[in-house]
């Protein structure tokens, strides 16, 4: 009993409470604590008999609403939260903020035909209940040591191709990056904290469709380097970032002495799609020794193997240490597997980037 994981869910729709609370507790690894129609009476229940280990929280409710909430639980007690909302459709701003503010997981439930779309994504979100368990979440007013951010202005299988063995010419550096659970606040901070004439950056963050578009605007409107969803065909760009879209996979393709990408249809790789092993790889056939790898915090393994082939072909691989991630997972993956050089902060991460501008 004491290792199951205590779930709490906050929505004012009966219907929802009681669909989420069936598949709940059909898993033997998670225990239903309560519900509550908004945040005031979860609140009281919380005062009553403890904390949950994961609270469900929807954004628009009577007397308070998800967000507002969102950010009293993360001053006053910081618990994973996994926002489940159907604002958060399309990928919307609020569910960018949710994420900014500390919840480990937005799922987007639609307007109708709720019951049937919980049945049918059953899978998919007791893993989410998993992962955010399993997740750090730090206190908003005991924040992490900020890093200082350079004050110059912005600038206007099916999937994988074989791993190849060839020389690459010298050309510009790249830097590819993966993330998944956590990786909204910690992109955040890294890509905050650059100057705008980096080396081009291609990342691969699990989102689905829509967010990832979201998620590339609000990086944009805070950083000094132009970020924006990867389209086929974009070029890599120093002082450039590109975020591959939810449900495509995104390679990095060699353009005479420079590089493009190559955005792809297809099924999953590594569980996921876009997939962090499809960019990682394709870094490894088309830069090899010109390109820098990063796995950043998340649930699974997604990356681990593509990381390692970048090692192999000549690249330089990092993996984010495990104090500063929010789910230790898929660079604990990579650390074991022999594909990381080392576990770095990130600050460090930061400043390999900046020196290679």
């Amino acid at each position: 009993m004491e290792d199951m994981i205590k779930v709490f869910i906050i929505d004012d729709s009966a219907v929802v409470r009681t669909t989420i609370a069936a598949l709940v507790e059909d898993d033997k690894k998670i225990i239903l604590m309560g519900s509550a129609s908004d945040p005031i009476l979860a609140q009281e229940k919380f005062t009553r008999k403890g904390w949950p280990d994961v609270i469900i929280l929807d954004i628009e409710m009577p007397r308070m609403d998800g967000l507002t909430y969102l950010k009293k639980i993360m001053i006053e007690h910081p618990v994973p939260v996994i926002i489940c909302s159907s604002v958060a459709q399309k990928g919307s701003k609020n569910a960018m903020e949710a994420l900014s503010l500390g919840a480990v997981e937005v799922i987007a439930k639609p307007e109708i035909g709720v019951k049937s779309f919980f049945e049918e994504t059953k899978g998919l979100f007791l893993y989410a209940i998993k992962a955010a368990a399993k997740a750090k979440v730090r206190s908003a007013s005991k924040p992490i040591t900020p890093i200082v951010i350079d004050d110059r202005t912005k600038n206007s299988a099916d999937v994988i191709l074989p791993l190849q063995s060839k020389m690459v010419p010298t050309m510009q550096k790249i830097i590819a990056i993966g993330a998944s659970t956590g990786g909204v606040q910690t992109l955040e901070r890294i890509l905050s904290a650059l100057p705008a004439n980096v080396p081009p950056i291609v990342i691969t963050q699990h989102m689905p469709v829509g967010f990832t578009k979201s998620l590339a605007e609000r990086l944009d409107r805070l950083c000094a380097v132009s970020v924006k969803e990867a389209e086929h065909g974009d070029k890599l760009l120093h002082g450039r970032v590109l975020v591959a879209a939810g449900d495509k996979h995104m390679m990095v393709k060699r353009d005479g002495r420079s590089y493009c990408v190559e955005i792809k249809d297809g099924p999953k790789v590594s569980r996921h799609k876009p997939s962090v092993d499809v960019l990682f790889r394709s870094c490894a056939n088309e830069a090899g020794a010109n390109a820098i790898g990063f796995i950043l915090t998340g649930m699974g393994d997604d990356g681990a193997r593509g990381l390692k082939e970048m090692l192999q072909s000549g690249a330089k691989t990092y993996s984010q240490e495990e104090s500063s991630c929010v789910v230790y997972g898929m660079p604990k993956v990579a650390v074991e597997m022999g594909a990381s050089m080392g576990a770095l902060s990130l600050e460090e991460i930061v400043e390999i980037i900046k020196k290679k501008s």
